[in-house]
């Protein structure tokens, strides 16, 4: 009993720490993402209204990218 109780431990432990990894990389990203534009519309004003555009559309992709990530690493707890 012991034994089955330490491989769920295991996985719910992976899990979250896969979880915990694609967070970090989603930070990471979507940080990246801002300061670039930023730096970007700070070369050029004129061009801030697509340079938003494509920040956010970035930006969404990202995060779409990273929740399928942490859906996938919650999911390998009930394997």
């Amino acid at each position: 009993m012991e034994n089955i109780m330490e491989n769920n431990l295991n996985y719910i432990g992976f899990s979250a720490l896969g979880a915990g990894i694609a967070v970090l990389g989603a930070g990471f990203g979507i940080g990246k993402i801002g300061g670039n534009a930023m730096e970007a519309i700070a070369r050029q004003p004129e061009a801030a209204n697509k340079i938003q555009t494509a920040m956010i559309i970035s930006a969404a992709l990202l995060e779409g990218a990273s929740l399928f990530g942490i859906v996938t690493a919650l999911l390998a707890v009930l394997k």
